[in-house]
């Protein structure tokens, strides 16, 4: 065992001499819970395997991707029998229509989808189009909602009332970050307040309906209705990010569980089946401004690209088929979520369980969390104790106090139970 983990470091310093941190996408890095990342080799069900062979439970699922758990056998054989036709052609294909047709059918106010390769090209794109259908510049997002690493979404609130961006990476113009509006998530008053004094050069608005970036944040039941009206009342769009709550919490997403009607919507994760794959979708109206239909251009060389699509068909076809399905997850989850409560309770820790159907947070305070204030005022150092005692016992979480635990239908009530085991154990020597 010494043996593999002297590899396993030597793999670590050897991703460091080649990929920039080590890493292709930051929070793998461990930076925010401190030691070095594991590196996974395989992954079944609900559990992986790291280079070393050792087990875990596996509570980020591709960072929700993967609703069915992983290497899906219907999955993995939609996506072979792709892969034995051609592996990309970057031209029309019959699954890609396909796949369009299913995502059009689940949600009511969508006629056409538009295929991209990624969360951050899916909301890139939707705003383009939102501000070339107003003919407006401005956006407004949440502090604490992540829709990618476009440069227009990486702006930080600035100071004062009239909340403007300013740049959080640099390489971001700060004339691109001063085209976005910034305001507390579920502030509808700062949001009134904004539209009273420039409604009329905001393009869209857009927002993760259920907050997954900082951790798992479920909205009032006045937060977004509030936005639709304030943005049909100023000629605005709202753009919902569904890349993650999209058929995670309900057939179609949170638009079609709640009613909730936006002008464009993102997607993303479940819909790729654990491949590349995202979109974005909308009324004919405004879909249809998209090239070569009309003016405002974008495209891709991989876009709906015949493997994902596959793989993405085959996971929403798996969940058609079950009637039940989002019934079992959610009650999976808010079981699951109890317990979790009554553990931390038992031990004498402060902690509140965030959840909604298929994915929860524990942040560390004795208060709900509602936006990335009270966030950020969570304990993250016993959230990085509590991840490195629990990857001691077997249980692999998100290493990042503000990212979402994912569960799937994989995660069987045994699975879950053996996670509480573990956890009990894991507190007893609280803090380790």
């Amino acid at each position: 065992m010494e043996e593999s983990r002297d590899e396993a470091r030597a793999l670590w310093h050897r991703a460091r001499s080649l990929i920039p941190g080590g890493v292709n996408s930051p929070v793998r890095a461990f930076q925010a819970v401190g030691g070095d990342p594991v590196f996974i080799q395989r992954g079944l069900g609900p559990r992986v395997w790291d280079t070393t062979g050792r087990e875990y439970i596996d509570l980020v699922m591709s960072w929700g991707a993967l609703i069915h758990g992983h290497a899906h056998p219907r999955i993995n054989a939609a996506a072979a029998r792709a892969v034995e036709r051609g592996s990309s052609f970057g031209m029309p294909t019959p699954g890609e229509v396909e796949l369009a047709a299913v995502l059009v059918d689940a949600f009511p106010f969508m006629d056409r989808v538009r295929l991209v390769n990624s969360g951050t090209e899916a909301t890139m794109s939707a705003v383009r189009l939102a501000r070339a259908a107003t003919g407006r510049d401005l956006i407004v997002k949440f502090a604490g909602c992540y829709h990618g690493h476009a440069d227009g979404f990486l702006a930080e609130a600035g100071s004062g009332a009239l909340t403007l961006g300013h740049p959080s990476s640099p390489g971001v113009p700060e004339a691109s970050a001063r085209l976005t509006r910034v305001l507390p998530y579920q502030d509808i008053e700062a949001a009134r307040d904004l539209f009273g004094r420039e409604g009329d050069q905001i393009a869209a608005v857009i927002v993760e309906p259920v907050a997954g970036n900082m951790g798992v944040i479920v909205p009032d039941p006045a937060f977004l209705p509030s936005l639709r009206q304030l943005t049909e009342d100023a000629g605005a769009l709202l753009v919902f990010d569904e890349v993650i709550t999209g058929f995670r919490t309900a057939w179609g997403g949170w638009s079609t569980r709640t009613g909730i009607r936006p002008d464009l919507i993102t997607l993303g994760k479940i819909i790729g089946g654990g491949f590349p794959l995202a979109a974005y979708g909308g009324p004919a109206e405004l879909m249809d401004r998209i090239a070569p239909a009309g003016p405002v251009y974008q495209a891709g060389t991989l876009s709906g690209n015949p493997v994902a699509v596959a793989a993405g068909h085959a996971a929403l076809e798996l969940i058609r088929e079950q009637e039940d399905f989002y019934e079992r997850l959610d009650r999976a989850t808010g079981a699951f979520a109890g317990n979790l409560r009554e553990i931390f309770h038992r031990h004498g820790i402060p902690a509140v369980v965030q959840h909604t159907t298929g994915m929860l947070t524990v942040f560390f305070t004795d208060h709900p969390v509602r936006n990335l204030h009270d966030a950020r005022t969570a304990d993250t150092r016993a959230y990085a104790r509590l991840f490195h005692a629990l990857l001691d016992q077997g249980v692999h979480l998100p290493p990042s106090a503000f990212e979402g635990w994912f569960l799937s239908s994989a995660h069987e009530p045994g699975v879950l139970d053996a996670v509480c085991e573990r956890l009990d154990t894991a507190l007893k020597d609280w803090p380790p």
